[in-house]
């Protein structure tokens, strides 16, 4: 394992292209792009791979990885200057030779020229981008999603200032897509407080009609590649003109992106159900180092208010550190049910077995500060047998976590909302020359020994664990987050007094009328590196 900061990955939804054709893939998280997910080989980088040679194990590395580390491209100018002394050659030696010490699926390499000009020229980071996506397993689950969708790489110092610092370049919105083609229905389903977004009003559930006098139903590559730039800026001080619809009104908007500060825990109230219980209900949407005392402190809320109920909304939450998971779970639990159990279980390939570790219900906060521990104290405990979880596609990862390590201990989850977007994976952050590389390294089992959930958990029935008791309920963007009235809120409220699921018949209507004919429901799109299982070693301060 490397550095202070370890990955864990389960990834949630990778951002791609608006159109077949116009790149993207699972990889770069430094060009996000919208779109249906094609992450299993569908960018330039990978089609070139699989042109270049028939699939199955590659050529052997030449060398272990550590003979190449740190040797980087004259032109790559995201390495430090004095590390740049070598080749971009160098540079692919090296990421061969990580995938084959680190990858969970190294023996489904596919055989990959690494000359082939896709991978030769250009920006190296792109071009390192276009050899890590032909590198990646093209294996399925069982439904024909591509197993690994969730492997990327980020430039080190964005990964760093999102994970550690909670910063990210924006507007402070969460996207939401409803078809792939027009009427895409590019909606927002959340607001950061304090954003640019927020500053200039808008709100959750306002439409997109144009960016810069591109139409949000654009057909052309030029046009796309304009929504992508305005949906997406990659750096602060980016201007783009907007166009929303809200109801009868429309509303013009000029955005400057700016470096976001997230909040993890925007809300966290108690409320009282209809049966005249009362209820916590707590948004969270990234396991970041801030949000463990903003979680604690929520929590130590709720227990000195006496709630009988948790209402846990990870809707919009892909994960983060593995270690807050096992917090949260444990003061939701109790340490009673939880003490000496596992919360996950990482499991490596066969070459790595010997490093299967376990991540215990961590029972005393860290409040990391430098990759070390620096207020070690018991955590506040709810003691709760039930919890309810709003779940939606952009639930993974560490979120994912939270769900199945609960169920291990026999917690019972009920599920309110979809299918969560099924990333039982993980990896370490390994940077090299400025890029940090996020190859999916093993895979997380609960106290119970399962994992396999790569194709999301589901509310409702099914032949298989992955499919958990609950009600499936459609994201209503009509309603704030916390409004009562919103229908995954509502839903569960109500089942916590009656046990009872809300008729899907009406919500299936109205989401036909939003939508067209042949669109999936709508999708979150975000940061790859934002949808994540991260490890940190809680060393004592």
């Amino acid at each position: 394992m490397s550095g202070s900061t370890r990955g864990l990955a389960a990834t949630g939804m990778v951002l791609l292209a608006l159109l077949a054709g116009c790149g993207g893939g699972g990889g770069r998280a430094g060009t996000p792009l919208l779109g249906p997910d094609t992450s299993g080989g569908s960018s330039s980088g990978s089609s070139g791979g699989a042109s270049g040679g028939s699939t199955g194990i590659g050529a052997d590395p030449a060398g272990p990885s550590a003979s190449f580390a740190q040797q980087c491209a004259a032109n790559n100018t995201l390495a430090a200057s004095t590390l740049r002394t070598s080749t971009l050659d160098t540079e692919k030696k090296w990421l061969r030779a990580y995938f084959d010490e680190a990858y969970l699926w190294r023996e489904e390499v596919p055989r990959v020229d690494p000359n082939l000009p896709a991978y030769s020229s250009g920006d190296p980071y792109v071009a390192m981008d276009g050899y890590f996506e032909a590198l990646k397993s093209r294996q399925t689950t069982d439904s024909g999603q591509p197993r690994d969708r969730f492997s990327f790489t980020m430039a080190t110092a964005e990964w760093n200032a999102l994970t550690e610092n909670a910063v990210e370049a924006g507007y402070g919105i969460e996207w939401k897509l409803g078809a792939t083609t027009p009427p895409r229905r590019i909606r927002i389903a959340f607001v950061e407080p304090g954003s640019p977004a927020a500053a200039l009003g808008l709100m959750r559930g306002d439409e997109l009609v144009s960016i810069d006098g591109t139409s949000a139903d654009t057909t052309s590559n030029a046009g796309i590649d304009t929504l992508n730039a305005g949906l997406f800026p990659s750096q602060a001080g980016s201007v783009h003109s907007f166009v929303f619809q809200r109801g009868a009104t429309t509303l013009s908007r000029s955005l400057t992106s700016a470096s976001v500060t997230r909040t993890p825990v925007p809300q966290a109230r108690v409320l009282t159900l209809p049966s005249g219980g009362r209820a916590g209900y707590l948004v969270f949407n990234d396991h970041i180092l801030p949000a463990e005392s903003q979680l604690i402190s929520a929590m130590t809320n709720f227990r000195n208010q006496g709630v009988q109920e948790l209402v846990l909304d990870l809707r919009y939450n892909g994960g983060g550190f593995l270690f807050i998971a096992s917090e949260l779970a444990t003061m939701i639990a109790g340490t009673t049910r939880t003490a000496g159990q596992a919360f996950e279980t990482l499991k490596y390939s066969a070459r790595r077995s010997s490093e299967n570790e376990t991540t215990p219900f961590i029972a005393e906060s860290c409040i990391a500060v430098d990759g070390r521990c620096s207020d070690v104290k018991p955590l506040p405990t709810l003691n709760l047998s039930r919890v309810y979880v709003l779940a939606q596609s952009g639930t993974c990862s560490a979120s994912e976590a939270i769900i199945n390590g609960l169920r291990g201990v026999n917690v019972e989850v009920v599920l309110i909302g979809g299918k969560t977007c099924g990333k039982p994976y993980g990896f370490t952050a390994k940077d090299n020359c400025g890029v940090s590389y996020f190859p999916i390294e093993f895979a997380g089992v609960n106290a119970k020994g399962f994992g396999d959930y790569a194709d999301g958990f589901e509310p409702g029935s099914g032949p298989t664990q992955r499919f958990v008791p609950g009600c499936t309920v459609d994201d209503d963007l009509g309603h704030a987050l916390g409004d009562t009235q919103e229908a995954m809120l509502a839903a569960a409220l109500n089942h916590a007094s009656t046990g009872q699921c809300p008729a899907r018949a009406a919500a299936t209507a109205t989401a036909r009328a939003q939508q067209a004919s042949d669109a999936p429901a709508l999708q979150l799109q975000r940061h790859p590196a934002r949808s994540n299982r991260l490890l940190l070693p809680r060393q004592a301060g």
